[in-house]
């Protein structure tokens, strides 16, 4: 087992490896940006380096700063969390380099899932259903006009880079390929630096659920269950639930083993996810693969009782799995507590926080690195808090988030606690009527 692991991260998710690192026996090494400083995963971690200046370039998605910074502190292994380096090849090689393990998937792998395109070759030959589309990138204008044709409208344009929903357009009738496809390309090459497209049938009044994986170092992989992701704005997850509303068992054993397929075909190691659009008649396609912990990982926790910050450190660690699945036998939800203005088109809202009373009781857990005082940095990611409660049923866990909510006071700044307290309200939801156009149609009063 490691002696000393550096959390590559910031906020809720390095104190959330942190706590699990503590349990577990292990030291831990926080690292932050100026902006950072007055943050609780730096406070609650064993060390702490400065790596520099607020800007992500300049600090957490500075390689040589991390390595350093492992270095300094005799760190044996990193954890990246997610977004930042967590999947991030070039930064999983360098680490091997240096004699410290990336506690993550390996530089082949990322490389394999990381690229759509790729990945979609991949998943095609293990057997696993995709998306009727292009068979690789699209050389031209002329091949895009041509697929979409065969496969028949509406399609959809993809940056094989993408991510966040940057470089993605749907296109309804021929007329508008044209242009679809000129601002694709210019805006995936603006984001990401590659404009390479392929094309997708658009699923419509699709669903969004992802499948909970686990693979050791011994070609063994299980399944933790789903995920329902579907409620979101511009692509991004706002709530996440499992099990879904819309599953079946034959339906969730089907998925399952398909994401054991995508995971045994990249002899994946680490936890990751396997995400899937589900249409109304209950086909799926594969989507991509997250080769990494999930913002959502806590639900799946809370219904199977299962420590995924703690698997993935053992199987880094070189521990096999058992490679059992493992089925929900409660319910759980997770709402993004955002410091975003809801009543403004969700626009960002950093600054200091005067007031603030976490929720509590039964079926309730807050993972967050907030506190009265507290300022938050413009320079990252809006999410402050994530707010999960579990119960018997999904109407218990929705009557318990319910509650929670109207407990949470976070003064100051705003926030998306009056979002998530009308959702909780909201007829269609309540029933799990809902895809990923929910927000669509969706007005907060």
């Amino acid at each position: 087992m490691f002696r000393k692991i550096l959390i590559a991260n910031r906020g809720e998710i390095a104190l959330r490896i942190i706590r699990t690192c503590k349990e577990m026996g292990i030291n831990t090494v926080a690292v932050y940006s100026t902006a950072d400083k007055d943050s609780l995963h730096v406070r609650f971690a064993d060390e702490a380096v400065c790596i520099g200046p607020p800007p992500s370039r300049d600090s957490y998605l500075n390689i040589p700063r991390l390595i350093s910074a492992a270095e300094i502190t005799n760190a044996d292994a990193i954890h990246p969390g997610y977004g930042f380096l967590s999947e991030n090849s070039k930064f999983s090689a360098i680490c091997a380099q240096h004699g410290i393990k990336f506690i993550g998937a390996t530089p082949e792998q990322i490389d394999a899932m990381g690229d759509k395109s790729n990945a979609k070759d991949t998943m095609k030959k293990a057997g696993v259903p995709t998306i009727p589309g292009t068979d690789g990138l699209l050389t031209d204008i002329k091949s895009g006009l041509k697929v979409a044709k065969q496969i028949g409208y509406p399609v959809i344009l993809k940056a094989t880079a993408g991510g966040g929903g940057k470089g993605m357009r749907i296109v309804w009738k021929q007329e508008d390929f044209e242009d679809s496809w000129n601002s694709a390309r210019q805006e995936a090459a603006a984001a990401f630096g590659n404009d390479g497209m392929y094309l997708e049938k658009y699923i419509e009044e699709p669903r969004h659920i992802e499948i909970q994986i686990a693979g050791d170092q011994f070609g063994k992989a299980c399944h933790l269950s789903e995920r329902d992701c579907s409620i979101q704005r511009r692509h991004q997850k706002l709530l996440e639930e499992t099990p879904s509303p819309f599953m079946t068992s034959e339906l969730r054993d089907k998925m399952g083993d398909a994401a054991i397929k995508a995971a045994l075909a990249v002899k994946y190691e680490g936890v990751g996810t396997v995400e899937f659009l589900v249409d109304k008649h209950r086909n799926f396609y594969f989507m991509e693969m997250n080769t990494r912990i999930q913002v959502e990982h806590p639900v799946t926790e809370e219904v199977i009782n299962y420590d995924l910050i703690k698997e993935q450190i053992k199987i880094a660690a070189g521990i096999p799995i058992t490679g059992k699945n493992y089925f929900p036998n409660q319910h759980a939800i997770e709402c993004r507590i955002n410091a975003e203005d809801p009543y403004n088109g969700f626009r960002p809202s950093p600054g200091r926080i005067t007031t603030l009373h976490v929720p509590g009781g039964h079926g309730v857990r807050v993972d967050s690195h907030i506190y009265a005082g507290y300022v938050i940095p413009a320079n990252y990611d809006s999410m402050i808090a994530k707010l999960i409660t579990v119960a018997q049923t999904r109407e218990e866990a929705i009557n318990t988030m319910e509650r929670a909510l109207s407990e949470f006071v976070v003064e100051g700044i705003k926030t998306t606690i009056p979002f998530h307290q009308q959702l909780m309200r909201n007829e269609d939801f309540r029933k799990g009527n809902y895809t990923t156009k929910f927000m669509e149609s969706f007005t907060l009063v």
